[in-house]
């Protein structure tokens, strides 16, 4: 059954927005659908020419005013409605003198935890392996392997430590931004310390998990996971800007970042994100890319229904209990309106993620019911503080064009 289109005002002029749109770039409405079918552009990504009235302005100055109350030096977005254009733009600048452009690309945090989590997924559709499956099997060496489950690690409920909450790994990374971080250190970081809680009983999100989950693929597959995300996730959604990088490196045109972080305003666009999750999985993007992304990991287009059902909720609904020695800021509340899914959030009927790294903030949000996407990038200016700004003005955007369908945080 085609899911009901927004009933709010958008509706009536999303058509019209993105037919002008298109006429005054030059390009005829059809090329919304690009040759392969998969929904992207066939031309690059650059903003939208906007009307002088309807959503795509609402959008604009809702951006705006994010950006000025937020203390951002840049703020790029795009929104759709079904796969048709409502606005794409870009607000700031990259760096002094150089104007913030849609084209340009910058790291998507977690967002690729996504991509791993619809990767298992799609393995589990194949036959492959299944969601309670031991990773001792996979990874030997892991302590207590045998009791932690490819499901757990995806829906990250093992009971590992969070390396990134550790003094010694905040103090490290403060002193050098730029070192190279192997998966066995981060790994060792987290298994040296006690487990929070019994594998499977209990909520806590942790960078750990994910490093694992990412090793484990590739010995399912016996295939390296930046090839095994292109061929299961990238490539079949027509994600042509996002790709990993084992290095600092974020292919040009580059969106730059800065930030207060160490007690002064400074550059940190390559400051190395090797600790941010497994190998093959730290990534750039550009803005019509994370759009695509909240769009086809949002909708399940992957998966069978089955497992876009393990998608929204692996089980982790009803976990999430502060303990002795795991807090209520760290083992946060699932609930049926708010939990932690697959590699994502599930927030109210959004499905969404938003990643957070030093001067870079992101947000890509999907509202299954009207398959309206939102997808923001922002980066800070000398007075903002490092915040989730990216996924607040998804918020407000959210607010405008849906007020019947909020998206609330999580925890």
């Amino acid at each position: 059954m085609r899911p009901a289109r927004i009933t709010s005002r958008l509706a009536a002029v999303t058509a019209a927005t993105a037919l002008l749109a298109l006429a005054a770039l030059g390009a005829p409405a059809t090329a919304e659908v690009g040759a392969s079918g998969d929904g992207r552009h066939d031309r690059p990504c650059v903003g939208s020419r906007l009307p002088e009235h309807g959503p795509a302005r609402d959008i604009l100055r809702t951006a705006e005013r994010a950006k000025k109350d937020m203390g951002l030096k840049s703020v790029i977005l795009r929104v759709t409605v079904d796969g048709r254009e409502v606005v794409t733009t870009a607000l700031g600048e990259s760096m002094t003198g150089v104007p913030a452009e849609p084209a340009m690309h910058f790291r998507n945090g977690n967002i690729a935890i996504s991509y791993m989590g619809t990767a298992l997924l799609r393995l589990v559709d194949q036959g492959k392996v299944g969601l309670d499956d031991p990773v001792a099997r996979w990874l030997p060496g892991l302590p207590h392997g045998e009791r932690i489950t490819l499901r757990m690690l995806g829906a990250s409920t093992t009971g590992l430590v969070d390396y990134v909450r550790l003094p010694a790994f905040q103090n490290a990374i403060s002193a050098d931004p730029f070192r190279q971080w192997t998966a066995k250190e981060l790994v060792k970081l987290s298994t040296d310390k006690q487990r929070w809680y019994e594998p499977g009983t209990n909520w806590s999100y942790s960078h750990a998990n994910f490093v694992l989950l990412g090793a484990a693929l590739e010995k399912i597959t016996g295939t390296r996971l930046d090839v095994l995300l292109r061929r299961e996730v990238l490539r079949p959604l027509g994600l042509r800007e996002t790709r990993n990088s084992f290095t600092p490196e974020i292919p040009e045109p580059v969106l730059h970042a800065f930030t207060a972080d160490r007690g002064t305003y400074e550059e940190s666009t390559f400051w190395n994100p090797s600790w941010t999750t497994a190998p093959g999985a730290v990534e750039t993007t550009d803005i019509c890319d994370l759009e695509r992304s909240a769009v086809g990991i949002g909708s399940g287009e992957l998966l069978s229904p089955a497992s876009y059902q393990e998608l929204l909720n692996p089980g982790t609904v009803g976990l999430g209990r502060p303990t002795a020695t795991c807090p209520a800021t760290v083992c946060i509340a699932n609930t049926k309106a708010t939990h932690y899914g697959m590699g994502l959030l599930v927030l109210g009927d959004w499905i969404a993620q938003h990643p957070l790294f030093f001067g870079y903030s992101a947000s890509q949000a999907y509202l299954p019911a009207e398959r309206l996407a939102i997808a923001v990038s922002t980066t800070n200016g000398p007075g903002a503080q490092d915040s989730h700004s990216a996924h607040l003005i998804a918020q407000r955007i959210a607010a405008a064009l849906a007020p019947n369908h909020p998206i609330p945080d999580f925890g």
